[in-house]
């Protein structure tokens, strides 16, 4: 048997090779737009009869919002001072986990575009290339499950934490019956709920086509061979030939 690279575009005319691209576009789309990511939320502090405050609330990928500082230390606000002050939470081991899912499923649709448009005749040959794609891609399919529910609920946490609820319960001068504090960059902040919902709406639709997938892998492998070789059996064994 031949096995040497020759160059074959059918397979992605085909759902097979085809659905193979559409997860390839969909993994750089969900890690490559996340790694830059920078979000900033301006929250005005109404002091009530002294100068009016405002302060920055920045926050960049891997989301540690423990690590990002709201207030530096010392300093004078309201006529108070006031202490060092961070943003409340942590949201990176649910975004890291989500890309590297992403970066795992990149590398793992252009091996297998690799293998489809050039070694597509041994790939059928073959028993184990067609059992080994569908459970890859069946494990795929369940890591973006887990890791699109995690960031589901680490960007609920960024959420939370940047706006004014979560503002107020950080900074302790917020308190203070005189003080308000508010989240007021309405924009940015409309802005970054919809950044943030990019990456989970690429997440559960990277679910779905790798789970849509696993039916089009399944019909290469044995398995389902034997499984319409059987059936065909069966039905030529109820309707005997005629005499």
């Amino acid at each position: 048997m031949n096995t040497g690279f020759k160059l074959n575009l059918t397979p992605v005319k085909e759902p097979l090779g085809f659905v193979k691209v559409v997860e390839w576009l969909a993994a750089v789309l969900a890690f490559g737009s996340c790694g830059g990511y920078t979000g900033r939320n301006l929250v005005s502090i109404f002091c009530g009869g002294s100068t009016n405050e405002t302060l920055s609330a920045t926050f960049t990928y891997p989301f540690r919002l423990n690590q990002e500082l709201l207030v530096e230390n010392n300093t004078t606000l309201c006529n108070r001072t006031v202490p060092a002050t961070h943003l409340v939470g942590d949201s990176s081991p649910s975004v890291e986990f989500f890309v590297a899912v992403a970066v795992l499923a990149f590398l793992y649709s252009m091996v297998a575009l690799l293998v489809y448009l050039g070694y597509m005749h041994v790939y059928r040959d073959s028993d184990f290339g067609p059992m080994f794609d569908f459970v890859l891609t069946a494990v795929f399919a369940f890591l973006w499950l887990v890791c699109s529910s995690a960031w589901a609920r680490g960007l609920q946490t960024v959420k939370d934490a940047t706006g004014t609820a979560g503002i107020e319960s950080t900074l302790a001068l917020c308190m203070d019956r005189d003080v308000k504090c508010e989240v007021t960059e309405f924009a940015t902040i409309y802005l970054t709920t919809i950044y943030l919902l990019y990456f989970q709406i690429f997440g559960f639709l990277s679910l779905i086509i790798w789970a849509g997938n696993t039916w089009f892998v399944y019909k290469e492998t044995c398995w389902h061979s034997q499984k319409v070789n059987a059936q065909q059996a069966a039905g030529r064994g109820s309707n005997p030939a005629p005499i």
